[in-house]
């Protein structure tokens, strides 16, 4: 059945088996590509349909949520529940409060969990979840009841040693600390079921700052490889949550200067670069107040772009770090012809197909979110190890063992793919990640 590996064959099978799902295959494809040339060179992996097997989740739960706004009104909406592969260990992924949330969305995201938690090397299966749910303009009490009507199902699937999930997109400490209580309530237990709680019951230090400096810790990794850093390079970062700030803090720290940031409405560009004070402002700004980014731009009077991306800055390094598929091949063209040298990938699969390739083709260097961005579910990795042990490590603590996950991401994906001075980081990454899997799934056996 699986003697035709080739990855057109591969993806016309998986097309027919998932048809519409475009995130999906866009996520698979790059895999792929990278894989199966592995996979042919080993063949064990190809008589026991390891990519096959491996593309496929485990389960997929959809359920209804039904919750009463602040009006009466009777509300339903769709939750989610995509548990991908636990070879490695129990199910982990976060869960994502947004209107665009669907089967594909949440299938691309839990298989780049898979490898992005493997290259981790800390025991973590995959899962994503959540729901079609918008909190932008709900109240605390809405989002509060909204949480634990989802909790109320999902909590029949999850626990400490089955599945963790965790937060993204729309899914913040509220949202975690609404559905933890609820979880509490219904099962008479506290355990570390959710990564991203409050410190006050069993959070950790750094969680929020994590996924943004692993991947400035990453960029800095790729740079040193090569005998340079991030000291004295512009930046120019897309979104402005917390990983897009916590990005641009570390890059301050190590010397950079961030010239951009963006949200939904259009990107800001500050030619003197945002320091401490200005950062802090911003956080106050998109975290605490849930405001706009030109805000940013009448404050200190910078440039404010309406409706645009921020590639078209000249710049030395770029970090994406909004949402999927923001860079598309006339925005790799642009970083290519303004100079520059590296991308590293904050969100996950913010970079196009096409526009990978034009950015390899150039020899820029090109880190994607599975390596670059992992530093999140590491440090969640790590609170779960906080929660089963009852206790808590310091926040510097916490950064030395998150800078030394990354480099240790960063030597995986050199081990295997070098090619001279030029790091192909997609194959490498996607290599190391399916090895440590496939190997589990095979120890199985069938």
């Amino acid at each position: 059945m699986y003697n035709d590996l080739s990855l057109a064959h591969f993806m016309d099978g998986l097309k027919k088996r998932n048809p519409g799902e475009l995130e999906f295959h866009q996520a698979v494809y790059e895999v792929a590509e990278s894989v199966i040339p592995f996979i042919l060179d080993n063949p064990i992996y190809q008589h026991a349909a390891i990519l096959q097997r491996m593309t496929e989740p485990d389960r997929s739960i959809i359920f209804k949520v039904v919750w009463e706004d602040d009006a009466g009104n009777i509300r339903l909406n769709r939750g989610y529940r995509v548990q991908f592969n636990n070879a490695i260990g129990p199910y982990k992924g976060g869960l994502r409060f947004h209107p665009s949330v669907n089967f594909s969305i949440l299938k691309f995201l839990g298989f780049e969990q898979t490898f992005k938690n493997s290259l981790t090397t800390l025991p973590m299966g995959a899962a994503k979840g959540g729901a079609d749910f918008n909190p932008k303009g709900k109240s605390d009490r809405e989002v509060m009841r909204f949480c634990q009507s989802y909790m109320t199902e999902l909590y029949h699937h999850i626990g400490p040693d089955t599945d963790i999930p965790a937060g993204d997109i729309g899914v913040g400490a509220r949202e975690i600390s609404f559905m933890f209580g609820q979880y509490k309530r219904l099962r008479h237990e506290f355990t570390g079921v959710l990564t991203g709680k409050a410190l006050e019951f069993g959070g950790s230090l750094i969680r929020t700052e994590a996924t943004g400096y692993g991947t400035a810790f990453f960029m800095e990794e790729m740079l040193a490889h090569r005998g340079d850093s991030i000291r004295g390079k512009t930046c120019v970062l897309s979104g402005s949550g917390n990983v897009a700030l916590y990005c641009t803090e570390k890059i301050i720290q190590l010397g950079g200067k961030v010239v951009t940031l963006s949200d939904s409405s259009g990107f800001i560009y500050d030619e003197q670069g945002i320091d401490e004070e200005k950062l802090a402002y911003l956080i106050e700004l998109k975290i605490f107040q849930r405001g706009r980014i030109c805000d940013y731009a009448d404050k200190y009077q910078c440039d404010f772009f309406v409706d645009e991306k921020p590639w078209r800055i000249r710049c030395d390094l770029a970090f994406p770090c909004a949402t999927q598929n923001e860079i598309d091949k006339n925005d790799a063209h642009l970083l290519v012809t303004n100079g520059c040298i590296a991308v590293a990938e904050g969100a996950n699969m913010p970079t196009t197909i096409e526009a990978i390739k034009i950015l390899q083709h150039a020899k820029v260097l090109f880190a994607p979110g599975k390596a670059a961005n992992a530093g999140g579910v590491a440090l969640s990795g790590l609170e779960m190890t906080q929660n089963s042990v009852r206790l808590s490590w310091s926040a510097k603590e916490l950064e030395d063992r998150l800078a030394k996950i990354m480099k240790d991401i960063h030597q995986q994906c050199v081990k295997y793919n070098e090619d001279g001075d030029y790091i192909n980081y997609v194959n490498g990454a996607n290599i190391a990640g399916f090895i440590k899997v496939a190997n589990a799934m095979l120890a199985y056996g069938i």
